[in-house]
């Protein structure tokens, strides 16, 4: 009332507040499979191999819609969008707005939760390994972030993030219910470099010449300041430079060898069906027969008489 800001700082009660909506985000995730993915998998008649993607990617595009409303609401209010040396003036960002701090908290809960999810769903053995990973990246990535005061700079990477990727699940759910429609994959592809590209030139702007002018570069655990003193030696922020880039060319270039395969196999179809339309056609045409009828085996002409020229017999 009296026009005073209350800010925040990360500390141990944080896990009690995890763990409280490490439960909501269980409960949400049942009402989701039960009232919206269920009711879908029963028209559709999915094989087990596609339920079980069906359900990951019905999920996840609920969470990356929310994510990205959520966290462009909260990047457009802050005003980082709008000021892009916010990201890095007055490093390190010690005190935190109340909707910054409680978006990282729900962040953490979500990707916590689904470990006990993976159990829950019954998630086949093949694929375990590979969610536990995007789970372990997601969670160092926020985590690290948020500890180490560079919430801004994750708030942005994580919009451009769940963006693509929400085109992408929402492309799996429609080519799960019809996959003759591989349009908005085309969408994704656009999205994905767009958002490839952001992410590398903010790095660059953040790393190569926003940290490097910090006013504190002095290492003070205390004050939340842990390495910008690092960043002012050219050989260091030239190497996490070179790692960034290295980390997004490796990326893309599994990204291309995708596009690549998946345009293969839609042209190697493309041209079976062809083959199959072309043999189709040709065993229609019907065939073309001599004139006349058959009858015991022997071509007859039209008036009765065999087509074959008679032999004159010697007299």
């Amino acid at each position: 009332a009296d026009g005073e800001l209350v800010q925040y700082y990360y500390g141990l009660k944080d896990l009690v507040t995890i763990l409280f909506y490490i439960f909501i985000a269980i409960i949400l995730h049942a009402v989701v499979q039960e009232y919206a993915l269920d009711k879908i998998n029963r028209r559709l008649h999915l094989s087990k191999v596609k339920h079980s993607k069906f359900n990951e990617s019905g999920q996840l595009v609920a969470f990356h819609l929310t994510s990205v409303i959520w966290c462009l609401y909260v990047v457009v209010t802050e005003g980082y969008i709008s000021n892009p040396r916010s990201l890095w003036e007055n490093y390190p960002h010690v005190y935190l707005p109340f909707q910054v701090k409680f978006f990282y908290l729900c962040q953490l809960a979500y990707w916590l939760h689904a470990l006990p999810e993976l159990y829950f769903q019954k998630v086949r053995k093949e694929e375990i390994p590979r969610q536990l990973r995007c789970i372990a990246l997601y969670l160092v990535h926020i985590a690290g972030a948020y500890l180490l005061n560079l919430t801004r700079l994750g708030l942005i990477l994580l919009l451009l993030q769940y963006l693509a990727e929400f085109f992408f699940h929402m492309a799996r759910l429609v080519y799960f219910t019809d996959e003759n429609n591989e349009k908005l994959f085309n969408v994704w592809a656009v999205v994905f470099v767009v958002t490839r590209l952001f992410t590398l030139t903010l790095y660059i702007l953040v790393i190569g010449f926003g940290l490097p002018r910090v006013e504190n570069q002095a290492l003070d655990p205390e004050r939340g300041n842990f390495f910008s003193f690092l960043f002012n030696n050219i050989l260091f922020r030239m190497s996490v430079l070179l790692l960034v880039c290295l980390f997004q060319a490796s990326v893309m270039w599994r990204f291309i060898h995708f596009q690549l395969r998946r345009w293969r196999e839609y042209w190697n179809e493309q041209s079976s069906r062809k083959r199959a339309t072309t043999s189709a056609k040709q065993q229609a045409k019907p065939l073309k027969r001599d004139s006349g009828y058959h009858e015991n085996g022997v071509v007859k002409a039209e008036n009765g008489t065999s087509p074959r020229t008679k032999k004159l017999k010697s007299p």
